[in-house]
């Protein structure tokens, strides 16, 4: 794996009565980072980190987030440890967090421990620390109880398969699928967790926080016609645990073409955002089905993290909180901002990327799925490579998951545009 800036560390431990521990070593950033300090300031402007093919832009100063406040192999660091103790149908029981000084003892990669955990020859870096093999093994028991019995309460397992551009000597030559795989899932279990039990922790100590939150789908009534499509039928009303056993069913019907059904639901539900949350107050997030959810374990990346981890750190020590409702409120709103505008930086290097690598098949012809629609044009992305780009004429009575032929009319490199005609 390639990444530089190591937030976490995980650790398991079975106990009694089938209970499986799961600890969750975050980077104390804070702990460098003061609160108000030129580094801070600069952080906050930011807010995020972005990654793109040609490089990544951090939030921080590279000899913080990449050195000192990055959990690194074989380095002593200061980090907020979670603890969640979880039982044999998934549901977290006891937890605790505290401060600490964490050591990492090995830094592993995602392709070959997904391969592995998955059946394939255990790569050799499992070799190298002893009793390592057994402690991923039960690490992922640990999060599939997480994963399944969030799914059982509707948390939605969407799969965009978004494609990454292939980079070498400056030159774009591919353009593949981000493929998911059982390593990058036990990672996100073990995370989603971690911010709902951080979450939780701060509205025990009837303190404000800053939530991540997805509402109530955008455009529920258009899921359903979706479904309806494929022969299934949803509630009028918007219902987590039945549209997770609809994607449940269309992803063993057809894996083929699941992300482009990801991908639509994705757009039709809406985008995150962050909010204050006073005490008893609560939105939720829809696609995880989780009530309590707080980003608490990316602070070298993400400065609501940074955020959070003060506000704990305060209630830990019973100190008065760093922050008032209203500088919270202001800093949530910042974030969503600049998360927004992060996000279209990002995609717009992805279709620059995308655009470079097409020019050559311009008047070719692709299959597609309908991914935005409104006054403001059509969007589809191409099935193969997954491209997106706006239809420039045909696009009259297209709508979000229609299946579509489109044909390359032109690119734009600088401005990444990729521009299309619908076939009819």
């Amino acid at each position: 794996d390639d990444s530089r800036d190591l937030d976490q560390l995980t650790v398991g431990e079975r106990l009694p009565n089938a209970v499986l521990r799961l600890q969750v070593a975050i980077a104390d950033v804070d702990a460098l980072v003061v609160q108000g300090s030129a580094v801070d300031r600069h952080a906050a402007c930011n807010t995020t980190s972005i990654y793109t093919a040609g490089g990544v832009f951090p939030m921080l100063p590279e000899r913080l987030s990449t050195d000192l406040t990055s959990l690194n192999p074989e380095c002593d660091r200061l980090a907020l440890v979670v603890t969640m103790d979880i039982d044999g149908g998934g549901s977290i029981g006891a937890t605790d967090i505290r401060r600490a000084r964490v050591r990492n003892h090995a830094k592993l990669a995602y392709p070959s421990i997904g391969a592995w955990l998955e059946g394939t020859p255990a790569p050799t870096a499992l070799a190298r620390v002893p009793g390592l093999e057994d402690q991923l093994r039960l690490q992922d028991e640990a999060t599939t109880r997480l994963r399944e019995r969030r799914q059982d309460l509707g948390a939605l397992d969407l799969d965009t398969g978004e494609a990454r551009a292939v980079v070498r000597d400056g030159k774009v030559v591919d353009l593949l699928p981000t493929e998911r795989n059982r390593a990058m899932e036990l990672i996100a279990d073990a995370m989603i967790a971690t911010n709902g039990v951080v979450a939780r922790f701060l509205a025990q100590h009837r303190l404000p926080s800053i939530r991540r939150v997805v509402r109530r789908p955008d455009r529920w009534d258009r899921i359903v016609e979706l479904a309806r499509g494929l022969g299934s039928r949803l509630p009028a009303e918007p219902d987590g645990r039945a549209l997770e056993a609809f994607l449940r069913e269309r992803r063993s019907a057809d894996p083929l073409h699941f992300p482009d059904l990801s991908l639509s639901v994705v757009k039709l539900i809406g985008k995150g955002e962050y909010v204050l949350e006073l005490p008893g107050k609560g939105t939720g997030h829809f696609g995880l089905a989780v009530r309590d959810y707080a980003h608490s374990t990316a602070p070298n990346r993400r400065y609501p993290d940074l955020i959070t981890h003060r506000l704990v750190k305060a209630a830990l020590a019973g100190h008065p909180m760093p922050y008032s409702d209203e500088d919270l409120a202001g800093i949530a709103a910042h974030c969503t901002e600049q998360e927004d505008n992060a996000t279209k930086v990002e995609r717009r290097m992805r279709k620059s990327a995308a655009a470079l690598f097409l020019r050559p098949r311009i008047g070719e012809s692709f299959d597609a799925v309908v991914t935005g629609a409104s006054e403001k044009g059509t969007w589809v992305r191409t099935l193969r490579p997954a491209v997106e780009g706006k239809v420039m004429r045909g696009d009259e009575g297209l709508d979000v998951g229609d299946r579509v032929r489109v044909r390359l009319m032109s690119v734009d490199v600088e401005r990444g545009f990729i521009d299309f005609s619908a076939a009819r």
